[in-house]
């Protein structure tokens, strides 16, 4: 039976140093501290926190990531597909995700908001809903995805095929619409 942690706030803790206990937090906000690297597996994170923290490369094996949100976090290399997949809900706010692994994940009506998500993975990730406001998806992969109704309306450097992926009512602005074309060679004049 894991401990139960509710509406702590925890500051400036470097956690490589000492793990994360084991535990269920609630309600929690954590600030400025270093998890890169740790092994947080079967640790349960509900309506939490994490402002201005280093996550790269962060294990999750069934973490529980429910109504989490990241504001200012550095999330470098990470594998959420690896993530307990019930309940997953999360908000991203000025976050680097780059490089991270999203590979077959259902992860409907999250928000990305002014984020960097360099060489992220979408692949057969289901996307109803998102938002990638503001960010930049810059060699990010999309195949087999399902985007149907996300807004891509100030999101950049994305390349996505609507033939390998389900785009249906998806928002995409005039600005951006070459990265839907791109495929085909073709030169579009502002």
């Amino acid at each position: 039976m894991q401990d139960f942690i509710e509406e702590q706030t925890f500051t400036q803790i470097d956690y490589t140093q000492e793990p994360l206990d084991k535990a269920e937090y609630e309600d929690c906000t954590f600030s400025n501290c270093d998890f890169s690297s740790s092994d947080l597996a079967d640790v349960v994170f509900s309506n939490c926190r994490f402002i201005s923290c280093n996550l790269s490369m962060v294990r999750l094996s069934n973490t529980v990531l429910r109504d989490v949100k990241f504001k200012e976090c550095k999330l470098l290399g990470i594998d959420f597909e690896v993530c307990n997949p019930f309940g997953l809900k999360m908000i991203m706010e000025n976050c680097i995700l780059n490089h991270c692994l999203f590979f077959k994940t259902k992860i409907r009506k999250t928000t990305f908001k002014d984020c960097h998500l360099h060489e992220a993975d979408f692949t057969e990730c289901d996307l109803t809903s998102t938002v990638f406001e503001n960010c930049d998806l810059t060699r990010a992969t999309f195949e087999r995805t399902i985007l149907e109704k996300a807004d891509f309306r100030t999101a950049y450097g994305f390349i996505i095929d609507p033939e390998l992926n389900r785009i249906k009512k998806a928002l995409f602005s005039i600005e951006n619409i070459s990265g839907l074309l791109t495929k085909y060679d073709i030169h579009i004049e502002r």
